[in-house]
């Protein structure tokens, strides 16, 4: 199927691993020209050289860090100047700190508002000008599958997704009649570095192996599995696609059949 992406600009945050450069490539193999920014400059660097090569397409790369205002704003600007417009934003950001309501601190509150919402509200504001110009664009959040159902030890991700969840969805409503989309997509127990320090941080408090940790994981999922990055980045493709036009306002799981709710 031809997504209808060729010769268009992405920017991809979260990009040098995990979810992200998985995203990053799936749309590299469809001709979309990338920005892609994480904290890490280095690996950064290497994986746009990487997938630049792999697929031919043009691409930058920015460090950044997204729970950083200023940064977020250096970003855009050089997006724009470098690339000239930004026609699909994927945000993404690094999971926050595992925990229980009475591990965490005021501190870790507020970094996870700026890290997970806030970077989420100003690269939407910072893009959506462009997009409404050429009524045409494409935002797609990735949250987590504890958006719909709450995943144990994780209450700030718990809680601060499920606000980037309520304000995608407002805004999905205000700019659909524009051409533009706005969606999220919540992957489930992913083979990801952060999946694998999640498995390391539980089998410590369990005392345990991480690798029955994942053994329980995989035992809720009716696949029986964990998912791919690659498998997770084949949705947003498709949001981002011409084909999905008439898609906005949703949550769509990839989580191996993990949700339990009928809706």
């Amino acid at each position: 199927m031809d997504l209808g992406l060729d010769g268009k600009v992405a920017l991809v945050a979260g990009a040098s691993r995990g979810l992200g450069r998985a995203v990053a490539e799936a749309f590299a193999a469809e001709g979309v020209r990338l920005v892609l920014c994480a904290r890490g400059e280095k690996q950064l660097g290497l994986t746009l050289d990487q997938i630049s090569k792999k697929h031919g397409v043009r691409g930058i790369a920015i460090p950044t860090d997204v729970s950083d205002s200023r940064a977020i704003d250096v970003l855009l600007t050089t997006a724009r100047k470098e690339m000239g417009r930004i026609d699909i934003l994927v945000t993404n950001a690094g999971g926050p700190p595992a925990g229980t309501f009475l591990d965490t601190t005021p501190a870790m509150w507020e970094d996870t508002v700026k890290l997970t919402l806030l970077s989420a509200v100003q690269l939407a504001r910072g893009v959506l000008p462009g997009m409404r110009k050429q009524h045409w664009g494409r935002i797609i959040n990735i949250t987590s599958i504890a958006v719909k159902q709450p995943v144990d030890n994780l209450i700030l991700s718990n809680s601060l997704r499920a606000a980037v969840t309520g304000f995608a969805r407002t805004l999905a409503n205000e700019v659909a009649a524009e051409g533009i989309t706005v969606n999220n997509v919540m992957p489930g127990f992913t083979r990801t570095q952060r999946l694998e320090e999640l498995a390391e941080r539980v089998a410590a408090q369990q005392q345990i192996g991480a690798p029955a940790v994942r053994a329980g994981w995989e035992k809720q999922i009716p696949m029986a599995r964990l998912g791919e990055p690659e498998e997770f980045a084949g949705l947003v493709a498709f949001l981002a696609s011409q084909q999905a036009s008439y898609i906005t306002g949703t949550s769509i799981p990839v989580d191996g059949g993990w949700i339990k709710a009928l809706l």
